[in-house]
């Protein structure tokens, strides 16, 4: 998968794109990004730096197996 367009045709995971806006730091997206990791069991997949500042992210994680629930331990 070299390209954007091919992440969503990936059967084992499943993909989230974000745009962080122009002017927010780099530890105020590493913040965010971790709130995503923690809670929801995202990780990082892939960044793009604009010349604007701007940045689109890609988050992943595991497909749960159809028809079982999440289970919070």
């Amino acid at each position: 998968m070299t390209t954007a367009e091919g992440l969503d045709t990936d059967p084992d995971w499943e993909y989230r794109p974000l745009r962080l806006p122009p002017g927010i730091t780099r530890i105020s997206a590493a913040t965010q990004l971790s709130i995503h990791a923690e809670y929801s069991g995202w990780e990082l997949s892939r960044v793009l730096l604009y010349s604007d500042g701007s940045r689109k992210i890609w988050l992943r994680r595991k497909r749960s197996t159809p028809g079982l629930p999440n289970i919070i331990t």
